[in-house]
């Protein structure tokens, strides 16, 4: 079937036996050609900034997704600060206090009632803060019952202390346990490929899992990212158009414990059902690819992102194989993840692939004569009555057998 389809495309098959060529390296656009800005980066990462964002105040609305959105060194800043300021200010109101009761005069007075035992100054302020937040409790500076100024500023102190903790706390938690970094040990090919699969052009792509403990409910989705202009002259730059990966199958659901090739089928529901290799080498357009699942450990939603440019698409190229039965167990080679081969490929698009498919079957069916008819054909010669069509299988007999 596959060279039937070759041989209407117009694409020579190659001898059986002759040697394969090298693989092709990816195609390069020209030199005066201007490379396409991608949308999302090889690793992920989206290549979008946000500019003239006058109501910042948003930001703030939502403190703790902003705290944990943020860098690392910015995030360290203001768990430092958090604490520190905290301390500082409860610090300067009990040498405050202790300077409005005059226990700063009062030093070498063993007959005077302090409102914090030895407390002599804003060091010993500021140090007797930091007991009290983080409830160290030394022993040697204390609050005595005779300052109620005291003990509300330390009931006072003992719960914003605690909101302090949980929330700094939270949000360093957070931050440390996001699945981010989960998603570099989940890997996509370096290039796409388009071949035939089951006589149909498929558009592919391969991803897999580097880690043991797997993804639970794991889904692959994929966009086509392409300026459009609509009929009425709206010109809409990055477009997204959803690639079926086997969502009506259920395909797009994945078992990832060894590595996935995913397929896109170029039917005439794909917008690449007119795309053929000429044109794709000239086209511009960027494919994202997504896969999303729950970490088996920690139960967090992951999703991992790639994308590929069209002169990252490969035309008559296939992956090589990477998993291999061993004694007891399956094998996967990553080292070939990458890889692809050159496969026999017709150059023409989807549709012109169908329909030369189409003009080959009708060919088939009005050339060769089915040997199911043959009988009742010589029996209409015979002595069958010449003005009634004979019938067989639904078929009327040919007007040679009347």
């Amino acid at each position: 079937m596959a060279q039937d389809n070759a041989a209407f495309c117009g694409v020579p098959e190659g001898v059986p036996g002759e040697a394969k060529p090298p693989p092709a390296p990816p195609r390069r656009r020209g030199a005066g050609t201007r490379k396409r800005q991608r949308y999302v980066e090889k690793d992920g990462k989206c290549n979008v900034q946000h500019g003239n964002v006058r109501e910042t105040y948003r930001y703030l609305t939502d403190i703790f997704t902003t705290l944990v959105d943020l860098k690392w060194r910015f995030s360290l800043l203001v768990f430092i600060l958090a604490y520190a300021v905290t301390w500082l200010f409860f610090g300067l109101i009990w040498w405050f206090i202790a300077y409005c009761r005059g226990d700063l005069d009062h030093l070498e007075d063993h007959a005077w009632t302090p409102c914090v035992n030895n407390l002599n100054g804003f060091v010993s302020a500021f140090l007797f803060s930091i007991e009290t937040e983080t409830t160290i409790g030394y022993g040697h500076r204390v609050i005595t019952d005779k300052c109620p100024e005291g003990i509300v500023l330390l009931l006072l102190q003992a719960i914003l202390g605690s909101m302090v903790n949980a929330f700094m706390v939270g949000c360093m938690f957070v931050k440390i346990s996001q699945p981010n970094k989960r998603a570099e040990t989940l890997v996509f090919s370096s290039h796409a490929v388009v071949s035939l699969r089951d006589d149909r052009l498929c558009l592919m792509f391969r991803v897999g899992d580097l880690r043991d403990s797997h993804i639970v409910e794991a889904s692959i989705r994929a966009k086509l990212i392409k300026s459009k202009q609509t009929q009425e002259g709206e010109f809409i730059p990055l477009d997204q158009t959803d690639l079926s990966v086997g969502f009506e199958t259920g395909d797009d659901r994945l078992f990832l414990v060894s590595p996935l090739i995913i397929s896109h089928e170029i039917d005439e529901r794909s917008p690449f059902w007119d795309v053929s290799r000429h044109q794709l080498e000239k086209d511009d357009f960027e494919i994202v690819v997504i896969l999303e699942g729950m970490v088996e450990a920690t139960g967090m939603t992951c999703q991992a992102r790639s994308s590929y440019l069209a002169d990252e698409v490969l035309w008559g190229h296939r992956f090589t194989p990477l998993l291999s039965l061993e004694e007891g167990f399956y094998e996967v080679d990553y080292g070939g993840f990458h890889h692809t081969v050159p496969v026999p490929t017709p150059a023409c698009s989807a549709r012109q692939l169908a329909a030369a498919a189409a003009r080959r079957d009708a060919h088939l069916y009005w050339s060769i004569p089915s040997r199911l008819d043959q009988p009742l054909e010589e029996a209409a010669v015979g002595g069958g009555d010449p003005d009634t069509p004979q019938e067989s299988n639904g078929t009327l007999a040919s007007p040679e057998a009347r």
